[in-house]
């Protein structure tokens, strides 16, 4: 059993990171959940779910309902005392899916302004496993410089590009790839979709 950070942010897309939650409480892991302000309504706006709470205990209560697993702690965006916060709290690595641009410009320049972008700092300084999964289109030049600043630090940018060789029927095949290929990313086993033979 492995412990995992995810974030969250006010980017579209939040189905991407309900999903990946959902796949790795399926394998066993223990996941540190932080949900951005803005991530809080674009979750509701997109799939209808509605985590809001009037303390971070609340909110946790919500989360841990909607999942159906006690296997995850929430923390708020702005608990910079968290003990995700430091270097000597242990995991096995960091997702942020989907991320916003305005929090990959924070990971990419050392900002951390919120818990979001310290713990990804924390990765970085570490030499944990970070994945960035941004959802933007079309991409502007800034957007492009700070991907390529982080991928030479090591972080892998897996942002949510289908494919279509596995044929997908719906929408959830589709979501299934993108979190399978952000799983592969972190070498986390996945039965997400059929692989090219």
């Amino acid at each position: 059993m492995k412990s995992f950070v995810v974030a969250i942010t006010g980017a579209s897309g939040a189905i991407y990171g309900l999903r990946l939650v959902e796949e790795l409480l399926k394998s066993g892991h223990i996941i540190y959940l932080c949900v951005s302000h803005q991530a809080f309504f674009i979750i509701r706006t997109e799939t209808g779910a509605n985590w809001s709470g009037k303390t971070e205990s609340e909110t946790e209560k919500k989360i841990q309902k909607y999942f159906s697993s006690k296997k995850i702690k929430y923390y708020k965006e702005a608990n910079l005392s968290a003990p995700l916060s430091s270097g000597s709290f242990i995991t096995d690595g960091m997702f942020v899916v989907p991320c916003s641009m305005k929090t990959l410009s924070g990971i990419s320049h050392g900002y951390a302004n919120n818990l979001i972008e310290r713990v990804a700092d924390v990765m970085l300084k570490e030499g944990r496993k970070l994945i960035l999964s941004p959802r933007e289109m079309p991409l502007n030049s800034v957007h492009l410089e700070n991907m390529l600043k982080l991928s030479r630090l090591g972080v892998k940018i897996v942002p949510p590009m289908p494919a279509f060789y596995q044929k997908p029927k719906n929408i959830q095949d589709i979501v299934d790839f993108t979190v399978g290929k952000i799983l592969d990313s972190m070498e986390i086993k996945h039965n997400l979709f059929r692989r090219w033979s």
